[in-house]
């Protein structure tokens, strides 16, 4: 009988230990999909810790336009972003109130909702998929982009919803 713990052990052939980069699969990306309007975004399912259906808002006075207010989540009270306003897109005109959803999110110790239109549905993007942001659209005010996914039908545009404020905006809500 020969022990196993007292062979030489041999170094596996080289065409195991040394892939080429190139047959590593690509990374993929776990997007939940949502509208404003018309457009498509999706965030990083990592970045989102729940999402609800809209509920009564309760305004607060002389907070900056783009909070609509404030709710009740499970006993914390949690401010709401008008998302379609901070990002600059028109008023909501008519729609379905029934899709309308709020996707809380974590921002600096603060959980913050975001209102959005609809959550449409949680999607795999391959990496090899997503397009950086055009140069045309890199500024100061757009932060929070990180990129365009390529849908078979359609676009999506990749955002960061924790640079969605920048660092004044999210010290106003501390």
């Amino acid at each position: 009988m020969v022990d196993s713990a007292t062979q030489p052990t041999q170094p596996p052939p080289a065409s195991v230990t040394e892939r080429p980069q190139a047959t590593k699969p690509a990374g993929e990306r776990q997007l939940v999909v949502f509208k404003l309007g018309d457009e498509e975004f999706g965030v990083d399912i990592m970045q989102v810790r729940e999402i609800i259906r809209k509920t009564e808002i309760t305004r607060v006075p002389r907070a900056p336009d783009f909070v609509r207010g404030v709710i009740n989540l499970r006993g914390q009270i949690t401010t709401i972003i008008n998302l379609r306003k901070k990002l600059g897109l028109p008023n909501k005109e008519g729609g379905d109130e029934h899709q309308e959803r709020i996707i809380v999110v974590e921002m600096d110790g603060n959980v913050v909702g975001m209102e959005v239109d609809a959550v449409s549905e949680v999607i795999r993007l391959p990496e090899s998929d997503i397009e950086g942001v055009p140069p045309m659209m890199k500024n100061v005010r757009t932060q929070y982009l990180k990129g365009i996914g390529k849908l078979p039908e359609r676009l999506l545009i990749l955002i960061d919803l924790k640079k969605v404020l920048n660092e004044d905006e999210r010290s106003q809500l501390a």
